[in-house]
């Protein structure tokens, strides 16, 4: 279920839903204009973490805006190892394309 970033009026959000109930969520901000996105935010509720939702979560993302190369500005414990097995690489300092700023 994708859905506006409640906090920031730029990003979206692909929610993440378990036997109606929000579990986690993606945040990202994607520019087709350069093809590019950033994920700004992952988060999942501790019980989920190990069963492969974040890795479904970014493959759809990743097949909703397939013209898009994903970058993430994260570097937490958690989603790194995550990013890293799904080939997301860091963003630059910046963090996205001047469109999406």
């Amino acid at each position: 279920m994708l859905s506006p970033s409640p906090e920031d009026a730029g990003e979206e959000c692909l929610l993440l839903v378990h036997i109606r109930r929000v579990i986690g969520r993606v945040t990202y901000r994607a520019c087709s204009r350069c093809a590019e996105g950033v994920i700004t935010d992952v988060v999942l509720e501790e019980p989920f973490r190990d069963c492969g939702l974040g890795t479904r979560a970014l493959s759809h993302l990743r097949s909703l805006y397939p013209a898009i190369t994903w970058r993430t500005t994260l570097d937490t414990r958690l989603t790194r190892t995550l990013l890293r097995r799904m080939r997301v690489p860091k963003a630059t300092a910046g963090g996205s394309c001047s469109h999406i700023r």
